[in-house]
């Protein structure tokens, strides 16, 4: 597994950077921990994934899915057993679907996936297996790639039978040589538990949990299991006291709740198990929502050649814009955007028995304007006032952010320089968004307006403008972060929408972290030029998110405008010399890229597109 965040900053106090580049610690409310799919984070960065989870559960619990008018149009799989649906070659075809005139834009499937016959059953494992270190050896991934085995919640000296601190079934996942993802799902065939899966270190630190598939009394977790480490696996009932209160010992559990039998299958996946395709017929820029519910827990999309383009097991609807009509919920959640016409799957996969699919298309937001209106994407350079209330903070509240001069001192420049640095700024935008996009989408009604606080009026506020607030500091906004987007916005339906790219970590002494620009600065560099740029790809980055683009692989040979954070120097664009603002910098645009697999999803990216269809000029 590769490591892509490493330790930095201290709870409770702030890394306040001055003007003149010089750092304290000093003490401040506590920060926020903002969410790392939607922020550029610093090399450096700790994330307290503990707080992310919370975040994204209380974000889960407030959006309320947008639902359109009409009636969706139903399909049934017609495969039976396993096998006539499986490739995307072989997808049972959906006629009447899309977004043109006739068709319907909204979609439901259903289906049964098979079993895999080819995975061994193993034999219940004996009680007492209720703590980490009396976990029962499964032999996955280490030496098989999956088993499925039963249990019971409820037959152990824990349970209601005996002193009813609650039962507890733990299970090891050993790395092995190489290391594996392990997908595990409960199946509740009869009586009343109600599932919880989680994950433990050797140690007995919780590293992830899931709590019911949608719909269902099941539950589903997938787990990275790195080479030479051991994972550890509990099922037990959902609810409040649901996680002992140390996995480490038995008998801690606070109480019994739900008990009864459950079907455990631990795989690592690269079987012959069942997937059902089914096709569509979609229009250059139709974007694409995909909802599973039911028994499957992945789905993925592909494209008139073949290629795997998105792919999902997880929900991060919470993330679109408030205002998308996207769908939401369900076990998994996919969003695409289509650069050209063409019949492109749906597919669905991973798990056993009856599911349903929400399928959805759209026209981009902007290309519903009643008026041949133009989106703006507005840079203010000049200090703002943003209300943090956009980005999750709690608590939220108006934040001022100071303006991009303040930070000069930290590279070694004046306010003389200023302008200059704007200048860069501007320029890599508008190549990134405005000419790129132009000249290699599909788009052609393609049309946006790069403003700026300099030279042009302020127009935040009026319809069909967002905004990247470029300036402010951590310890101002409150935010761990260089820069955050407000939304991912597939389809762009939240016209009107705030980033920040934040300057103190980019204007700090190189010494205190990699993702300072002047890490990069030697007396070789021409040092206005390459700070432009930097800052100007990070601020397309952050448009990027609010266009609809996720993050993409960072540590790749494809410097790309949607890495994720990490690789500071990929995304500053600097050479193999390794000096920021040489002869050999590097072109960092929006490509077809690799999306991030530390962040769940699986296939290629078109972030060129999809930001390029995310402004369309609005109907004449």
């Amino acid at each position: 597994m590769r490591k892509h965040l490493l330790g930095v900053l201290t709870a409770g106090m702030a890394l306040a950077l001055v003007a003149g580049g010089q750092s304290a610690a000093e003490p401040a409310a506590p920060l926020f921990q903002p969410d790392p799919m939607l922020a550029f984070l610093p090399a450096e960065a700790k994330v307290d994934w503990a707080a992310v989870q919370r975040n994204r559960e209380s974000r889960k619990q407030s959006r309320v899915a947008a639902k359109s008018a009409g009636q969706p149009l139903t399909y049934s799989e017609k495969e039976t057993g396993q096998g006539a649906n499986d490739v995307p070659s072989q997808a049972e075809h959906v006629a009447g679907f899309g977004t043109g005139r006739g068709k319907n834009p909204k979609l439901t499937l259903t289906g049964d996936l098979a079993g895999d016959p080819t995975i061994p059953v193993a034999a219940p494992f004996a009680e007492t297996n209720d703590a980490v270190p009396l976990a029962s050896g499964t032999g996955v991934p280490a030496r098989e790639r999956a088993v499925r085995t039963s249990g019971k919640i409820g037959d152990g000296p824990y349970g209601s039978g005996g002193d009813g601190s609650g039962d507890h079934d733990f299970y090891k996942l050993s790395g092995g040589a190489e290391g594996r993802i392990v997908l595990l799902e409960t199946d509740t065939p009869s009586g009343d538990l109600d599932t919880l899966l989680a994950a433990f270190d050797a140690t007995g630190q919780l590293l992830d949990q899931h709590d019911n598939l949608a719909g269902s009394t099941d539950s589903r977790l997938r787990v990275p299991v790195a080479a030479g480490q051991d994972v550890y696996v509990m099922v037990a009932a959902a609810g409040p006291g649901g996680i002992p209160a140390d996995p480490m010992k038995p008998g801690t559990g606070k109480r019994v709740l739900t008990e009864g039998a459950y079907d455990l299958t631990i795989a690592t996946g690269g079987g012959p198990a069942d997937r059902d395709h089914f096709s569509v017929d979609l229009k250059a820029g139709d974007v694409l929502g995909a909802s599973a519910a039911g028994k499957a827990t992945r789905v993925v999309v592909h494209d008139p050649a073949g290629r795997e383009v998105f792919g999902s097991s997880q929900d991060f609807s919470f993330l679109y814009a408030e205002n998308s009509p996207m769908p939401a919920g369900g076990n998994a959640v996919a969003d695409f955007v289509a650069p050209k016409d063409g019949r492109y799957t749906v597919g669905v996969e991973n798990g056993t028995g009856r599911y349903d699919v929400t399928v959805e298309a759209y026209r981009p937001g902007s290309e519903l304007n009643q008026r041949p209106e133009v989106l703006t994407v507005f840079l203010d350079f000049d200090g703002a006032r943003v209300n943090t209330r956009i980005f999750g903070v709690d608590p939220a509240g108006n934040k001022d952010l100071s303006p991009l001069r303040k930070f000069l001192p930290g590279w070694g420049l004046t306010g003389a320089d200023e302008n200059a640095v704007i200048d860069g700024v501007v320029a890599t935008v508008r190549e990134n968004i405005e000419h790129d996009l132009a000249a290699k989408g599909t788009n052609r009604r393609f049309a946006v307006r790069i403003l700026n606080s300099r030279d042009h009026a302020d127009p935040w506020g009026q319809k069909n403008v967002s905004r990247v607030v470029v300036g402010g500091s951590i310890a101002e906004s409150g935010i761990q972060t260089v820069g955050i987007a407000q939304s991912i916005d597939a389809g762009n339906f939240g016209k009107e929408e705030t980033s920040l790219v934040l300057l103190d970590v980019l204007s700090a002494p190189a010494a205190q972290t990699r993702t300072s620009l002047n890490g990069y600065i030697t007396p070789a560099s021409d040092k206005i030029a390459f700070i432009g740029r930097a800052i100007g790809n990070i601020t397309a980055h952050e448009a990027g998110h609010m266009s609809g683009s996720w993050h993409q692989d960072q540590f790749n040979a494809l410097d790309a405008i949607m890495d994720q954070g990490g690789n500071p120097k990929g995304m500053f664009g600097v050479g193999p010399d390794g000096i920021g603002g040489t002869a050999d910098d590097v072109d960092v645009d929006f490509h077809e890229d690799v999306l991030n697999p530390n962040e769940g999803f699986t296939g290629i990216e078109d972030s060129l597109n999809r930001t390029a269809w995310a402004y369309t000029r609005g109907a004449n």
